[in-house]
């Protein structure tokens, strides 16, 4: 047969399936606005169960029944999108629950950090607020939790990413379990440095404290000299006891800003492996509020446990053509295998197409909730 005239029937067919897909897309319309005069939800799971059931059962075989409920699994999925997107342009979506302000309010704010003095935690902590900041520590990030919740501090310096071990997975369970907000974040370079009692030397050095995380960054260096590794809570709780201590036999791996905190010397710098490690801070506070020129959304949600269901969640962002920069997953607690997303986009709370995704994606996902706009 003629490849040609092959390919002129196929482009025939085409047209008339886009004829049809557009007036689906005017019947869609039509229920939208009918939805948005009777206060009806979008999604009807019920009908599309069965709507799905019907059209299988018009195809051939069981390799088109599949190849028909993809397609209709995605054309159903469009007509939800373009009901959002009425909703939106008819004002029937409702304020979220997140005012927007001009700055925050930092003057004479109280902010907790974990660790001790000393830590990369109070580093990003002083160059967000200032040096003036008002703020005292805690021994863990539950801790700077409670310590919002309970009045005690306005804001706290959590740190949630390292470009090199990844992220600090408590921050994330913490964020869904708390109802705490993300209203910005700060990124500082982390050196470690060998830091000793003064008058130590490199040659005298029996014993590194540090955090587990932080020797592992630095274990070439440390393999080389063979020096037993202890694993601390913190870096700066290493520095400290090196300084409590005063035995020249023992050196922390920590920061230079520490090395100032508890008058220890700089045996060595730049210790860890990767001369562009850095770390991600965020800022959290208990208000529902967002910097009207925040340019980043973290959201989390969870998905049914069934084939397509997190594909479906995503297809919000490629239909409101948002960026999605991260998504990390956390498995959910008493439920084997299933899993809790966290996604960052690039976006505004006050936008049209942000408004749009997330009203789709909360109808659509079990238990979604902003973390942030910062």
């Amino acid at each position: 047969m003629d490849l040609s005239k092959l390919r002129e029937q196929i482009d025939e067919i085409d047209g008339k399936i886009v004829e049809l897909y557009q007036r689906r897309m005017d019947v869609s319309r039509e229920v939208a606005e009918y939805k948005i005069a009777t206060g009806r939800n979008v999604l009807d799971k019920q009908r599309e169960l069965e709507k799905l059931a019907k059209v299988r059962a018009l195809a051939h075989g069981e390799f088109n029944a599949r190849g028909v409920q993809e397609l209709f699994e995605q054309i159903m999925s469009m007509s939800r999108k373009l009901q959002y997107q009425c909703l939106t342009e008819s004002g029937s979506l409702g304020r979220l629950p997140f005012i927007g302000v001009d700055s925050l309010e930092t003057e004479n704010a109280r902010v907790v950090f974990q660790g001790a003095e000393g830590s990369y935690s109070q580093a990003a902590m002083l160059q967000y607020f200032g040096r003036d900041v008002k703020s005292f520590h805690v021994d863990t990030f539950r801790d700077a939790m409670n310590a919002i919740d309970d009045g005690r501090a306005d804001f706290a310096v959590l740190p949630i990413e390292n470009s090199t071990a990844g992220i600090v997975s408590e921050i994330y369970d913490l964020l869904q379990e708390y109802e705490n907000y993300i209203v910005g974040e700060q990124i500082i370079g982390i050196e470690h440095c060998l830091l000793g009692v003064p008058g130590a030397s490199l040659e005298g050095i029996r014993k590194v404290f540090s955090h587990p995380q932080s020797l592992m960054q630095s274990s070439k260096y440390l393999a080389e000299h063979g020096w037993q590794q202890i694993s601390m809570l913190n870096n700066a709780f290493a520095a400290r006891k090196v300084a409590e201590d005063r035995d020249p036999a023992q050196a922390a791996v920590a920061s230079e800003h520490a090395a100032g905190v508890y008058g220890l010397e700089v045996l060595q710098r730049r210790v860890n492996q990767s001369g562009t490690n850095s770390t991600r801070f965020i800022i959290v506070t208990n208000q529902k509020i967002f910097r009207k020129d925040a340019g980043k959304v973290s959201i989390c949600f969870e998905v049914a446990h069934e084939s397509g269901s997190l594909y479906h969640m995503l297809s919000h962002f490629i239909y409101n053509d948002l960026n999605m920069t991260k998504i990390e997953s956390r498995p959910i607690e008493d439920r084997n295998w299933e899993y809790r997303f966290f996604i960052d986009f690039e976006g505004n709370l006050a936008d049209g197409a942000v408004k749009n995704a997330l009203r789709g994606l909360r109808e659509e996902a079990r238990n979604m909730k902003i973390l942030g706009n910062y």
